[in-house]
């Protein structure tokens, strides 16, 4: 499943869906690399 995550103030990354951290984060994985951020709404 796609999601789509912000990182910083203005970068967006959509991947796709790894897990949520128990911090309310959630992580997506793109080409093999894992980025995690708050998920947009």
């Amino acid at each position: 499943m796609l999601k789509t995550i912000i990182m910083g103030s203005a970068v967006l990354v959509q991947g796709i869906y790894v897990k949520t951290l128990p911090d309310g984060r959630m992580m997506v994985r793109v080409d093999g690399a894992q980025y995690a951020g708050m998920p947009v709404t």
